[in-house]
C-alpha cells in the first residue's frame, strides 16, 4: 500500500466560539456534523460552552485536514466523514471513517488530534487500497 494524501490543519479555536455565540449557532453543526456526531453534539450540554466548542473545533480541523489528503482523488463533504475521539476506556485510538461513494479508493485512515490552549492541531494520512 502506499500513500494517497497527507493533510494537516491548524485552527484557532475562538474562531470557532464565535461561531457559536450566534443564533445560526446550531445550523453551523448541522452542516458539518454527521448524524453520529449531531447525536453526540446534542448530548453536550448547551451551558458547557468549552465541551461543544472543542466538539466543533476538532470535528471541524479533522475534516478540513482528511479532506486535503483525499482530494482531488476524491471531494467529499463534512458529512461523509465520522470522527470517534479516543474511547473512555482506552482500548480504542480516535477513529475517522469515511462513509460515501468512492469508499473502495481509500485504504486505511490515520488520524491524530492535539489541541492546546487555543489551538487543534490535526493530521490525517490516507492509504491506498
Amino acid at each position: 500500500m502506499g500513500i494517497l494524501g497527507i493533510g494537516v490543519d491548524v485552527l484557532h479555536v475562538p474562531r470557532i466560539l464565535r461561531l457559536l455565540q450566534r443564533p445560526v449557532a446550531s445550523r453551523f453543526a448541522q452542516r458539518i456534523l454527521s448524524s453520529q456526531e449531531h447525536d453526540i453534539w446534542n448530548g453536550i450540554p448547551a451551558s458547557d460552552d468549552a465541551r461543544r466548542t472543542r466538539f466543533l473545533a476538532v470535528r471541524w480541523s479533522i475534516k478540513e485536514a482528511a479532506y486535503k489528503a483525499v482530494y482531488p482523488t476524491l471531494c467529499p463533504t463534512w458529512k461523509d466523514f465520522t470522527f470517534h475521539s479516543l474511547s473512555t476506556d482506552g482500548t480504542r485510538k480516535p477513529l475517522l471513517e469515511y462513509h460515501s461513494q468512492g469508499e473502495q479508493l481509500l485504504g486505511r485512515i490515520h488520524a491524530s488530534v492535539s489541541h492546546d490552549g487555543d489551538y487543534v492541531y490535526t493530521t490525517v494520512l490516507v492509504e491506498t487500497p
